[in-house]
């Protein structure tokens, strides 16, 4: 995948996504919703920083065998079910997805949602990427 990171001047300065990603390639990977699940199917993680660190390790997992790298990851929403809590941990978070995924930033957005399908799980990762 070729990517363009398009971050507009006359829009706040990106931390941590990018405002628009223009991708060109041939196949169009959507990848599900990620928790913290381990392998027996089970939340893993009792604080934000360590689930977020499990459903991202999960995602790429996924992109990966399909074929991908984090670099063509075009999109990805984060779904918190206590903002204030991923506010707090932003730095922390942010560490995270550059030793996982790299530097180049996806079109992000946050949502806070009042839970998730597994009532222990915290925060949860989907997205989409172009592929070569």
């Amino acid at each position: 995948m070729t990517a363009e990171r398009v971050n507009p001047p006359e829009l706040s300065p990106p931390t941590g996504f990018s405002h628009a990603v223009v991708a060109t390639g041939s196949r169009l990977l959507f990848l599900a919703g990620q928790t913290a699940l381990d392998t027996d199917g089970k939340v893993v993680g009792d604080t934000l920083p360590a689930q977020f660190e499990r459903a991202l390790t999960n995602l790429l997992a996924a992109l990966r065998t399909a074929g991908g790298t984090p670099a063509d990851l075009a999109r990805v929403t984060v779904y918190a079910t206590d903002l204030a809590a991923y506010r707090a941990h932003a730095p922390e978070l942010g560490r995270c997805w550059r030793r996982l995924a790299g530097r180049d930033y996806p079109a992000m957005a946050v949502v806070g949602v009042v839970r998730l399908w597994d009532e222990q799980a915290l925060v949860e990762l989907d997205g989409f990427a172009v592929l070569e």
